[in-house]
């Protein structure tokens, strides 16, 4: 499973830095009066999608953080003698 987590993260966080580049490029093109998605998105719009992925991987990380914070306490909690 942490694999799979480690993938999705990767993914998402790859997918976010194309939408900031296409946005980036979108907009530059759209000074010069090209463009490249025509009316599909805005570059506006595609920031936005990026930093949907973003939130997502920060919310994976966190996850993991937890996981991992978690399984340390279990393992490092004394036992208790009555």
């Amino acid at each position: 499973m942490r694999d799979f987590g480690y993938y999705l993260r990767r993914l998402f966080f790859l997918g976010a830095f194309v939408l900031v580049g296409l946005a980036a490029v979108e907009k530059v093109l759209n000074l010069f009066g090209f463009t490249v998605l025509s009316d599909y998105y805005s570059p506006k719009r595609l920031l936005e999608f990026g930093a949907i992925a973003l939130l997502f991987i920060v919310v994976l990380q966190l996850r993991e953080i937890n996981l991992s914070l978690t399984a340390r306490n279990i393992k490092e909690e004394p036992k208790k003698h009555d």
